[in-house]
Order: structure tokens, then C-alpha cells, then sequence
């Protein structure tokens, strides 16, 4: 007699009358549980509270919890911390999309949205709202919702590429050279002109872009130039006490003479700002013509002698977080 390899056939027990013995793990005396099985007269408990039961829980320790709120609920079954409501320009800055700048104007112009309807400056959000900016949904960060830090880049810019993603003139950009990122974008700390080169800052995080142009934040820019013409011991001076441009008054914070042959002198200057063209200005306003003009240093980062023009140094997470607190020293600072 053939047999099935999975449920075996067994011949009737002789002793059992011939009756069929049940299949493994099945007890068919055994009645159904209580709330499985019709229900008799007499039983007392009301039909609700049968079905009420709580069906328990596979992992101990875990709180019952809806689809509604179930995001709030970590790996370990503790509930996260709630993200207060937050400015919708600075969660945005934060995700990565832009500077805090940049968001405001998007949010005037009426190009970003919360839940559906057009946004205004000054809003707030918190972390279950829908932003989108241009119809595209925006993966949104709030304030201590990640232990990681944003990343930081330097890059050596060459003379010949253009600060901008979009060129009328179809220059070289700036970005074409960072390494790609899925889930944000870099953004860069400052600006350099199309003739100016070397050291560039950039960032995944907005807001930390926005605090490192910021002039409170105080951040030293530090320049090497070459100036065709004599630059006198007044022109000197004059440009150390203030010149007045179109866009108001500059001045140095120091100047220092770093040598050169004939018709073009180097020199080292540092200022606390970053205007367009405001070096190239300075020195035109005293009647010299800077030749050449490359940034070796800006705040605490300096080019480092090996990093070739058109590479690129991203810092590590503990020169981040380093970074990150003198900056908070530096805003207590002011404010007390």
C-alpha cells in the first residue's frame, strides 16, 4: 500500500474498535476555547467582554500601542522623545535643502507647502507634517532627532568654476567636483568668484551654514594677494583704518606684507566679512589691481598645504562635533 511521506498512513488499532486515531497535536475531546465556541445557555459573562479580551503580547515590555502612534515607539519599546514644533525655514535648512535664506525666499514666493496648503514665513512644524517643496515631499529633520553630526567638506576651488548649480553661461560649477549624496544636497559656506580660488566650505546642514556665514558668528577670512602696483605705507594704512565702497564702508583686520619680485607684490589680509568682490574692491579703491586672490583660511579651517586644487577633504565626526561646540561657546558668549 502506497503511503504519504508527509502524514504516514497508520492501519486501525484493533484494540481501538477500528476507529481512525486523529492526526498529531490535534485533541479532538478537547473543546474549543470559550471564545471560539457558541455559546450555551447560562453562560454568564456578556458577550463584549469576551470579545474585548486583550490578545497578549509577543515581547514583553512593549506598550499597546495603535498604527497612529506607532512611530513614536523605539527599537528597544520605549517611547521616543517628542520633537517640539520648530520654525519651518530652520527644519528645512537642517534637512539640507538650502540655507535658512534661500528657505524664506522659497516660502515667500509660495513654493512650499504643509499638509496641502501653501506655507508662510514663520511657521511651525512638527515631525508628522507633510513639506513639500515643488510638489516634491522633504524628508524633514528636527533638533535632536539624529546623534549624528551634519557633514562638513573642504574643497580647494581652482580659478575657472563658478559657485552656483545654475549657469546661464554654462560655466564649470562647483558641485560638479563634490562626491554625490542621496537624501540631501551640499551647501555651500560663502561664495568665491569665477577667478578666485582656493579654500571652499560645504555643508550638508543649513542651519550650520547659516551660522558660519553669519557675522556674529565672527569668523576670520583669510586671504593671499597678489596686487600689480605700488601699495604705499598710506594706501596701507588707509585700508586698514577703512575705505568706503559702494555698499558701504570696509576695512582689514590685518595686513601683512609676504614678499614678491618687481610689479607684483604678495600680501596676507584677514576681515570679518564676506562681501561680493570685496577684497578685489578694497585694493581697486586705493588704486592697486589684485592679480591674483586665493582664501587660505576661513574661522578655524585652513587649506591644507597637500589638498590639491579641485579635491576635496570631508571632516570626520569628531572635527564636527568640535566644530559644533565652539560655536555654542561662541553664542553663549555673546549673549551673556
Amino acid at each position: 500500500m502506497k503511503t504519504n511521506k508527509r502524514t504516514p498512513f497508520r492501519a486501525p488499532d484493533a484494540a481501538s474498535g477500528g476507529e481512525k486515531r486523529p492526526r498529531r497535536g490535534v485533541d479532538r475531546n478537547t473543546p474549543p476555547p470559550r471564545e471560539f465556541a457558541p455559546r450555551q445557555e447560562g453562560d454568564d459573562a456578556p458577550l463584549d467582554e469576551v470579545a474585548a479580551k486583550p490578545t497578549p503580547r509577543r515581547r514583553q515590555g512593549i506598550p499597546q500601542t495603535g498604527r497612529a502612534n506607532r512611530g513614536n515607539i523605539g527599537r528597544n519599546g520605549k517611547p521616543l522623545i517628542e520633537a517640539k514644533p520648530e520654525r519651518l525655514q530652520k527644519v528645512l535648512a537642517q534637512a539640507g535643502v538650502g540655507s535658512r535664506r534661500e528657505m524664506e525666499e522659497w516660502i515667500a514666493s509660495g513654493k512650499v507647502s504643509v499638509n496641502g496648503v501653501v506655507a508662510t514665513i514663520g511657521q511651525s512644524v512638527i515631525p508628522t507634517d507633510k513639506v513639500k517643496i515643488g510638489g516634491r515631499l522633504i524628508n524633514i529633520r528636527f533638533t535632536g532627532s539624529s546623534s549624528r553630526p551634519p557633514r562638513v567638506l573642504m574643497y580647494h576651488k581652482p580659478e575657472g568654476e563658478i559657485v552656483s548649480r545654475d549657469d546661464p553661461d554654462g560655466r564649470p560649477s562647483v558641485f560638479a567636483a563634490l562626491p554625490r549624496m542621496r537624501g540631501g544636497r551640499w551647501i555651500n559656506v560663502g561664495r568665491l568668484d569665477f577667478n578666485t580660488s582656493g579654500l571652499l566650505l560645504f555643508t550638508t546642514s543649513g542651519e550650520l551654514a547659516n551660522k558660519l556665514m553669519h557675522p556674529s558668528s565672527q569668523l576670520v577670512r583669510e586671504y593671499a594677494v597678489r596686487v600689480l602696483g605700488e601699495l604705499t605705507l598710506e594706501a596701507q594704512q588707509q585700508l586698514l583704518s577703512g575705505v568706503q565702497l559702494e555698499d558701504g564702508p570696509a576695512s582689514f583686520s590685518g595686513l601683512v606684507d609676504a614678499g614678491g619680485e618687481g610689479a607684483n607684490k604678495w600680501y596676507r589680509v584677514s576681515l570679518f566679512e564676506g562681501r561680493n568682490r570685496e577684497v578685489r574692491r578694497m585694493f581697486e579703491a586705493v588704486g592697486c589691481t589684485v592679480s591674483r586672490l586665493i582664501r587660505v583660511r576661513y574661522g578655524p579651517f585652513t587649506l591644507p598645504p597637500q589638498l590639491k586644487r579641485g579635491r576635496c577633504r570631508e571632516l570626520d565626526e569628531t572635527e564636527v562635533k568640535a566644530l559644533m561646540r565652539e560655536l555654542a561657546r561662541s553664542e553663549k558668549a555673546q549673549t551673556a
